[in-house]
């Protein structure tokens, strides 16, 4: 009885002496350490484990990334002619997306376009970059259309921001253009409209049609679902 109490005193012991010593910086044995620490691989190296040897992979198939709209208008003289007859601005012309869209036209188009989109901006002014054209350009005739269709894809000497700016950012740029050219113009000052529920920013009416389709196919499936109960 007295040899059993000594183990179990020992045996406390030593567990207390291996849980006092212990590192909570220092981790226990790893029986599968590749779970824990998995193998660094450079940007674009070349690696056995991967199909064709490339660390670097394209996206899925279809996939698209989080926020990106489709824009159906091609880099063409027929999709650029398309979208400048067609294509309309989605978002309401409201004080906060002017206010958006002067803010992000300074630090994106003033530039080369001047403040007042007289084609004066800095670097023309200091002759880096020629031929920027005023908006009121009657040769041009820019519409909301075009102006959206120019910052997607660039033109000239003006490359595509549709990486550095959002749909809606783009939109908002938009506004702001088309007010400068009105003024350039000696048009009227546009009126501001009331904030109304979420704008459709769908760049394209063709996008428009996939989502309107679906909309006739789901409500052809409750049709038929409601018609089903009825019969039986």
């Amino acid at each position: 009885m007295r040899s059993l109490f000594h183990k179990t005193i020992g045996f406390c012991l030593l567990g207390l002496a291996v849980v006092s010593c212990q590192d909570k910086e220092d981790p226990n044995y790893q029986y599968m350490p590749d779970m824990y620490e998995s193998v660094g691989y450079e940007t674009y190296g070349e690696y056995e484990v991967f199909q064709n040897g490339q660390e670097a992979k394209l996206p899925v198939e279809e996939t698209v990334p989080r926020g990106w709209l489709p824009y159906e208008y091609q880099d063409t003289p027929q999709g650029a002619a398309d979208a400048k007859a067609n294509l309309k601005n989605p978002l309401a012309y409201t004080m906060d997306n002017h206010a958006e869209g002067k803010q992000l036209y300074t630090i994106y188009c003033a530039v080369c376009h001047g403040d007042k989109g007289d084609g004066k901006g800095i670097l023309v002014e200091r002759e880096k970059i020629l031929g920027v054209p005023s908006y009121d350009d009657a040769g041009r005739a820019i519409t909301e259309g075009s102006v959206y269709h120019v910052m997607y894809y660039g033109i000239n000497n003006m490359g595509s921001y549709a990486s550095q700016t959002s749909t809606e950012e783009r939109w908002q740029i938009d506004h702001y253009v088309m007010s400068l050219k009105d003024k350039l113009e000696g048009k009227p000052e546009r009126e501001f409209e009331e904030a109304g529920a979420q704008e459709n920013l769908l760049p394209s009416r063709a996008d428009a049609n996939i989502y309107d389709d679906a909309d006739d196919v789901e409500s052809g499936q409750s049709n038929e679902k409601n018609q089903t109960e009825i019969q039986e």
